[in-house]
This record gives C-alpha cells, structure tokens and sequence, in this order.
C-alpha cells in the first residue's frame, strides 16, 4: 500500500527536466508544470465522483463540488471532510447528512471528470439541468462600473501564482462590487476552480450578492449553472461564452461578461428583476467537443 501523502505534500506544481528550443539552439533546464490527479469525491463510503484536478485546496473543492452540483443545499450538510494524497491519486471524504446522501442516490450521477468538462459520464441528458431557479437578487450586479471590470482584469494575474509558474492553469476569484480580488483559487480544470472557490466561499459565509466571480477561461454552461445554483449575480470572463452559457445566464438573471481585457469587455445578458419568457431547453449530446 503507498503511504499517505500529507497537503502540504502538494503543491500544484512539480519540476520536470525538459529540453527547451530557443533560436535554433537546444538547452537542457527544469521546468514547472501544474500538478494534474484523479481525485475521487466520496460521500458517506460511497465514491460519486472522479475528477481530473489540482491536488491542492482540496476540502474547498470537495464542499464547492457538493453545493454546486445540487448534492447538499447548505454547508451545514456536510459534517466532515477528510483528504487522503497518494503520489498519483487523491480521495476526499465527506461526511453528509441522510437526507444529502438519500438525494445523491435518488440522482445516480456517477461522473468521470475530465480537466476540460464538468459532466462527462453522466447517465442522461435530462440529468443535466438546464432549467435554473431564477436568482432570488437578478439583477443586482447590473450597477457594478465598469471599472470595476477592468480593475479585476488588471489585478488577477498578480494574484495567479501557479499560473506564474506554470502558464497552464485556470484561476477563479472572487471580487469585489468595486473590483477588489478578495480570493483567488487554481485548478487545471477551470469548473474544479470554481468549486474550490465556491467552497471558500460558503466556509467563510460570503454573501453572494456582495461581489461578482471573475474567471480566466471561457464561460461555459457548467459554470453559470454552478453560480446559478450558488446565487451568485454575475460572472466576468477573459475569453468567451458558449449559447448555452447565455441562455442559462439569462434564465437565472446572472449578469455576464465575456472578453473582459484592458478596458474593455463584452456585456452578453443584463437580466431585469423580472423573468423572462421559458425557453425550452435544447436538445443536445453531452461532451460533444470541449
């Protein structure tokens, strides 16, 4: 049996020796690359989930995982979290209520996580739940300044260590309404970032309608369905949402914002305080592409 690897053990980043090619001239030097494990997400014994991740903040993850995916409704459900590093693999265990637990059967979602997708291996379309509770506060991001924006743009990669490092991690953070970078959380997978920032923020009862989350990756429907979940009023990209990210965004009356660079960026919903008209959900394939 591997012995029991401690966090500290792990630090999203490990050194390779690598030949690097510069002006025709080859160089023999060590780089840093960003850490990438099974970590396998089990409830009361029971293993849900794996998901290709980062093996660090690992408990935020796993409590974000459980809130965002519908597993538990509040914090309060999960009673424990214990996390077990081996050299290659990582698995956390949660302690959940009986009624989480009996919801989590009832689902029968067993997941096989992939660092570019949130819902690969799940059982049936109908299981993806495309159709959000409006948000209790839509609407209130829209008098966040634009300033604000650019001010988050301006300071995260500042705040992006292993990204730094590494040049090959998504970072999600949790800003602001004047665009301060208050926390910032990394993974190889930019929807595991966001549950360890979700995670962060349900462990330090930040209210929701306090601040927006900014994220380094392209806005997709797994992530606006996560912050729909979490109530959360407005979501700022660096790159660009999907249709379906738009729609689902527009459903739930979460504010986002795409191409958010330098002092610009693109304002693709601005919901009302009032619902709009039902759009059908589509019919579609998971994980066609990623």
């Amino acid at each position: 049996m591997q012995p029991c690897f401690t966090p500290s053990d792990h630090t999203g980043s490990v050194p390779r020796e690598v030949i690097r090619h510069r002006n025709g001239a080859p160089v023999s030097t060590t780089d840093q690359v960003v850490e990438e494990l099974p970590v396998a997400l089990v409830f009361n014994g029971i293993s849900h989930a794996v998901m290709m991740a980062t093996p660090i903040d690992l408990e935020a993850f796993a409590l974000g995982f459980a809130l965002s995916e519908g597993i538990v409704e509040r914090a309060s459900d999960v009673f424990d979290i214990e996390t077990v590093l081996l050299p290659t693999s990582a698995e956390v265990q949660l302690t959940v209520s009986q009624q989480a637990f009996m919801t989590l059967k009832v689902k029968r979602r067993a997941l096989a996580g992939r660092s570019g997708c949130g819902v690969c291996g799940i059982e049936s379309i109908e299981l993806l739940d495309l159709q959000p509770t409006r948000l209790e506060h839509a609407g209130i991001a829209n008098d966040i300044p634009a300033d604000a924006v650019e001010r988050a743009a301006r300071e995260l990669p500042e705040h992006q260590v292993l990204m730094l490092q590494t040049g090959g991690i998504h970072a999600a953070a949790w800003c602001s309404r004047d665009g301060a970078v208050l926390h910032v959380f990394e993974d190889v997978g930019r929807h595991n970032a966001l549950d360890k920032l979700i995670g962060q923020l349900a462990r330090k009862r930040i209210d929701p309608r306090t601040g927006f989350v900014f994220l380094s990756s392209r806005a997709s429907y797994e992530l606006v369905r996560k912050a729909a979940r979490m109530q959360i009023p407005m979501i700022a990209t660096i790159s660009a949402p999907t249709s379906l990210a738009i729609q689902i965004a527009q459903q739930a009356g979460i504010r986002l914002l795409g191409f958010c660079r330098g002092s610009g960026f693109v304002e693709y919903t601005s919901p009302s305080a009032e619902a709009p008209a039902h759009t059908p959900a589509p019919e579609m394939a998971c994980c066609v592409s990623h």
